[in-house]
């Protein structure tokens, strides 16, 4: 068979990487690339076999000592760890350390203050010219809510997408961000001395309900290194907003691109939390999640070697035709839409995957409240990525209601 390199950012920057799966899922759905910008590396593209490799940390490790989370290998000397990028022991008490912000009473406190604010964004667009649904709604929305969990200076937002976007950003792409790594982590150790007077003055039970308060006053976080710091702040800002950011997009074009089934939830609007999912599985806003094996194991009938990359392509697994009927369509009312893998599943889901789905579920309620009609009047500019399936810009424009 061809050798196929799905890592190629390409392929999401342009949006052509469906046959690329399609053929993977189809006849090698663990398939070993030898050569690649990354190295060599397996991918695992079909949904079974991801969640079977997401529920074996024991074999396939998140280590950031091992490699990390990315396709792409931590720079040497660059090692910035954080939660994520741990296996268990000492994975579980940092995790539980920020997981209140997602509980149900954490949900509630949040919900009233997200629908004030997304109210506010939507009467605040143009009505009359053309303007960017990704600075405008998504980042906005999601900056704000960001720097709320964080207790973050909200006249400071935009310096938390800054700071998200260099953690991401692929140094190989057309007009990079930040063209070196050491230029990359130069900017995060300035983000970390920002943040560092407000985990001091936290410290010792100080602070409100917020995750640095929450960090600085668990015993498994406290006193984490300087490096565990960087690594946790990268964390907390990239998944505070990546994921929410992207499916806020994602989900205005998925709804533009297929008016009847955007006409389905303005004749149901209890059709929205389900909605909220199947734009969740339809835009996938991150497209893999690496892992290590640990020691020789067997996965789809493959051989993993101690020490090599396994790519968890949860593109591809959301678009698996054996779980998910007419996958690479867009269906409102999809019966199993939460089965979807953008979370990820087992020890390492995403923490706050309610969180980001509330803010969601008030973005598409309060735009039929409003009974508001968007038009995406050109092709988006779509992030240049193997790892965050992202817009840059979205030209919109209001239309007229009935």
């Amino acid at each position: 068979m061809t050798t196929l390199n799905p890592a190629d950012p390409a392929l999401y920057h342009e949006d052509r990487w469906r046959p690329v799966f399609d053929h993977l899922r189809a006849e090698a759905p663990v398939h070993y690339c030898p050569e690649s910008l990354y190295g060599p590396y397996w991918s695992v593209s079909t949904y079974d076999l991801i969640m079977q490799a997401e529920l074996r940390p024991q074999d396939f490790s998140n280590r950031a000592d091992l490699g990390g989370i990315q396709i792409n290998d931590i720079a040497k000397g660059l090692d910035r760890p954080a939660f994520v990028s741990m296996d268990p022991p000492e994975h579980t008490p940092r995790r539980r350390a920020v997981a209140p912000i997602g509980n149900r009473s954490s949900l509630r406190q949040y919900e009233d203050l997200i629908r004030e604010r997304t109210g506010a964004v939507l009467d605040a667009l143009p009505k009359d010219e053309p303007f960017d649904w990704v600075q405008r709604v998504s980042i906005e929305l999601t900056a704000m809510m960001l720097a709320t969990m964080l207790d973050w200076p909200q006249e400071r937002r935009h310096e938390l997408m800054h700071w998200s976007d260099v953690a991401t950003a692929n140094l190989n792409a057309p007009n990079p961000l930040v063209k070196t790594e050491d230029e990359r982590y130069a900017v995060l150790e300035q983000m970390a001395d920002e943040f560092a007077p407000l985990w001091q003055a936290r410290s010792g039970g100080r602070g409100g309900f917020d995750l640095i308060t929450m960090l600085a006053n668990n015993a498994s976080t406290q006193d984490m290194s300087r490096a565990e710091f960087i690594g946790t702040l990268f964390l907390l800002i990239v998944g505070g907003n990546d994921t929410t950011r992207n499916s806020m997009s994602g989900g205005l074009l998925a709804l533009c691109q297929n008016p009847a089934e955007w006409e389905k939830v303005r004749a149901d609007s209890a059709l929205i939390p389900s909605t909220v999912s199947e734009i969740i599985r339809w835009q996938t806003p991150v497209i893999h999640m690496r892992r290590t094996a640990l020691a020789d194991a067997e996965l789809g009938g493959q051989t993993i070697r101690k020490g090599e990359k396994l790519v968890l392509w949860y593109i591809s697994g959301n678009r698996d035709e054996s779980v998910f009927e007419d996958a690479d369509a867009f269906v409102v009312g999809r019966k199993n839409a939460r089965r979807h893998l953008a979370f990820g599943a087992g020890i390492h889901r995403c923490v706050g995957d309610q969180l980001a789905e509330l803010q969601l579920r008030v973005l598409w309620e309060e735009v039929l409240k409003r009974d508001l009609r968007f038009e995406v009047i050109g092709e988006p500019e779509r992030v240049y990525s193997n790892f965050i399936r992202g817009f840059a810009a979205m030209p919109v424009r209001q239309g007229a209601g009935e």
